[in-house]
C-alpha cells in the first residue's frame, strides 16, 4: 500500500513521456483541482486497487482506503481470510510513531476482527 505525490487534473503533460497523439496545455499554472493517488496490490492475486482522494495524503485517507477495500471484498473473501498483512512504505504519515495512523487502525482492526500485521518497508 502506499500513496503517491498529488497530480494536477487537467490536460497537462506532467513533464513525462506519452503514448500517441495526446496534447498538453502550454502551462499548468492556475490549475486548483488535485488528486492523490493511494495503490493498494493483493500479493496473492496481484489485483490492483488505486483510490483517489481530494484531500493531502494523511493517515486518516489511508486507513480510509483500506476500510474501502475491506468493505468491496465479498463476504466469502472476508470469511477466508485469516490474517491481513500491510505493507506500508515508512513515510511520515504511516510511521508507527504517528498517533492519528495508530489511532485510526486499531478501531478498523476491531471492526475487521482479523489479526492485522503492519510492514514496513523499510524497516
Amino acid at each position: 500500500m502506499d500513496g503517491k505525490a498529488t497530480v494536477k487534473i487537467g490536460e497537462f503533460s506532467r513533464g513525462g513521456l506519452t503514448r500517441g497523439d495526446n496534447r498538453a496545455s502550454d502551462h499548468d499554472m492556475g490549475c486548483k483541482e488535485t488528486y492523490v493517488p493511494c495503490g493498494i496490490v493483493d500479493e496473492e492475486s496481484g489485483e490492483l486497487t488505486i483510490t483517489f482522494g481530494s484531500s493531502y495524503k494523511t493517515s486518516d485517507f489511508i486507513v480510509d482506503t483500506i476500510d474501502a477495500k475491506w468493505e468491496a471484498l465479498h463476504e466469502q473473501e472476508k470469511a477466508d481470510t485469516s490474517l491481513i498483512q500491510i505493507t506500508m512504505d515508512n513515510g511520515p504519515e504511516s510511521r508507527g510513531r504517528r498517533t492519528q495512523c495508530l489511532s485510526r487502525m486499531v478501531p478498523l482492526a476491531d471492526v475487521i476482527n482479523k489479526p492485522m500485521q503492519r510492514l514496513y518497508s523499510p524497516p
